[in-house]
């Protein structure tokens, strides 16, 4: 096996699941994104999104803060400098693995 395409081996198994690599994704390219935002966009359930956001929590990715707007709850969810240094070295490991595939 080609050295750069171990590096599929190496990427972030956090991250790597497909529903938490559309909300980091979409996390990255914005300052913040409240809950109601990533329910539209990612087309998740209510309690899968709420299920991927913990773990995103839990892992020090991303901080969630609950607050109002007026008298409406809302949850407004960003990315950690940890999380966003963790997106850049997925990014750049799954590159070096597809580039390392053979044609």
């Amino acid at each position: 096996m080609d050295g750069n395409l171990r590096a599929v081996v190496h990427v972030d198994r956090m991250i790597h699941e497909p529903s938490r690599l559309v909300i980091v994704a979409m996390l990255y390219s914005v300052e913040s994104a409240d809950f109601l935002y990533l329910l539209r966009e990612t087309q998740m359930t209510k309690g899968n999104l709420s299920s991927h956001l913990a773990k995103l929590q839990e892992s020090g990715y991303i901080e969630i803060e609950k607050t109002y707007r007026g008298k409406v709850p809302q949850t407004i969810c960003r990315l950690t400098k940890s999380g966003r240094a963790a997106f850049r070295r997925y990014r750049t490991s799954l590159k070096l693995a597809v580039d390392g595939m053979p044609e």
